[in-house]
């Protein structure tokens, strides 16, 4: 399954912003669904792990130009392997493994062919 192609820009109001500063520098910028396409619920896009409530992270969810942030405890499913859902609880799609961003996947397939000799691993993070 492809992964949503929604976006939207996320714009903290200044009270927001000032209650999340000592812990958070939360700042105005586009955020992408992370969800496999055709999820029926709410776009959403993680910001950032709550260190500090371990197993719960701080999620933008939106519909449309609504843009809500929300704490979620992180998905329990585990990969045989034991490779964590890097999504949130009860999520409306596929689990991460499950899902394929098609722009991550072209670049691996062209970098295969210019370097034949290595197998590039790309992360979202931008990491090879």
């Amino acid at each position: 399954m492809n992964k949503c192609t929604s976006v939207v820009f996320l714009s903290p109001t200044d009270h927001v912003v000032s209650l999340f500063a000592p812990v958070h520098r939360l700042e105005a910028r586009h955020v992408l669904c992370e969800l496999g396409e055709d999820h029926g619920d709410d776009h959403a896009d993680m910001v950032w792990d709550e260190g500090g409530r371990p197993g719960s992270a701080v999620w933008a969810r939106w519909n449309g130009q609504d843009v809500k942030l929300a704490s979620l405890p992180w998905c329990p499913a585990l990969t045989a392997e034991e490779d964590a859902c890097g999504l949130f609880a009860d999520h409306p799609s596929a689990h991460t493994w499950d899902v394929t961003d098609p722009t991550l996947e072209a670049l691996r397939q062209e970098l295969a062919k210019e370097r034949p000799h290595r197998s590039p691993e790309f992360t979202e993070e931008g990491g090879e």
